[in-house]
């Protein structure tokens, strides 16, 4: 980072040297003094070409990357008006339309932002990334999309180091994101396994890990990085969804039958400590055996009442 100069006291010299040029040019002429004019010609050019193309201003979390004949300087990061050495490059870098921007408003405002001064922009940009098709960690089939809130952190870094730095974090973030889905699983029975449904937080916490990262190299920083769009690609869709049925429909089934087991066993374990009835195993068994049909069915059961005695 460098002390700019400040480009009001350069900007008054730019006019006093333009008023001397002018009088210079008067006075030659109304006394036919042909000699003034070379120091005019020359107080002129120097003016234009050696005071006029070092002024440029920079806004807010904007910095500029000063370069000197191919010769890195520093980088300005005040905002305000400045002035530099008229030969800093002040040439427009070569801009590549992000692969993942599709609307030509945000190309055109991605052209825009990388031209001119090889002034950089500070400010946090959000990538939004595509809905991808992958493959989880058992080998189904998934779309994902995330979103990357991101921002340049080392100027130097992201103009010279890559070559277009906005290109690097879009091939990255959708590189980084594959490579998220292929580690976790989109779903699973087990409570303690990391699924990308189930854990969302620690998913986008390991992908901002990852983006960190890769993305460094280019002296960019990443703020976030969010999920925005998971489900079964559309082929498997209506099959996993039977599964995931299947799924609830079988645990659903266990927590019944563990219920019925215990409510069961507490029936029987109260009447032999009240002593309200005395049962053989075969009686045993018959109660155990309409307890759990009338605990666990679906549908409302009708019971027979037996008017007779207990044996007949």
């Amino acid at each position: 980072m460098v002390t700019p100069k400040k480009g009001a006291p350069m900007l008054l010299l730019f006019f006093v040297l333009l008023i001397a040029v002018i009088a210079l040019i008067v006075y030659a002429a109304a006394n036919e003094q042909p000699i003034f004019v070379l120091p005019a010609v020359l107080l002129f050019l120097f003016d234009f070409i050696g005071i006029l193309p070092g002024f440029y201003t920079l806004q807010p979390n904007e910095a500029r990357v000063l370069v000197l004949f191919g010769s890195y300087k520093g980088t300005v990061r005040a905002d305000g008006f400045f002035w530099g050495h008229p030969f800093y490059s002040n040439g427009a870098r070569q801009t590549i339309t992000p692969l993942t921007l599709a609307d030509k408003a945000a190309v055109a405002q991605t052209v825009r932002r990388s031209s001119g001064r090889n002034k950089i922009s500070l400010r946090a940009r959000t990538l939004n990334g595509d809905i991808l098709k992958v493959n989880d960690l058992r080998g189904n089939p998934i779309e994902i999309a995330a979103v990357v809130v991101w921002r340049v952190e080392d100027t130097a870094q992201a103009l010279f180091d890559v070559d277009n730095f906005e290109n690097y974090v879009a091939t990255q973030s959708e590189s980084a994101l594959r490579h998220l889905a292929n580690l976790y699983a989109y779903d699973d029975n087990n409570p303690n396994d990391t699924t990308l449904r189930r854990n969302v937080d620690e998913v986008s916490a390991a992908l901002c890990s990852e983006l960190t990262a890769r993305l460094s190299k280019a002296g960019v920083a990443v703020d976030e990085a969010r999920l925005t769009h998971l489900a079964y690609a559309s082929e498997i869709a209506q099959v996993m969804l039977r599964s995931q049925q299947a799924d609830a429909v079988i645990a659903a089934r266990q927590k019944i039958v563990q219920g019925a087991v215990g409510m069961v066993d507490m029936a029987l374990s109260e009447l032999a400590a009240k002593h309200v009835v005395s049962l053989d195993d075969e009686r045993r068994a018959a109660m155990v055996s309409n307890l759990m049909v009338v605990l666990c069915a679906e549908s409302e059961v009708h019971p027979v009442v037996n008017a007779g005695t207990l044996y007949n």
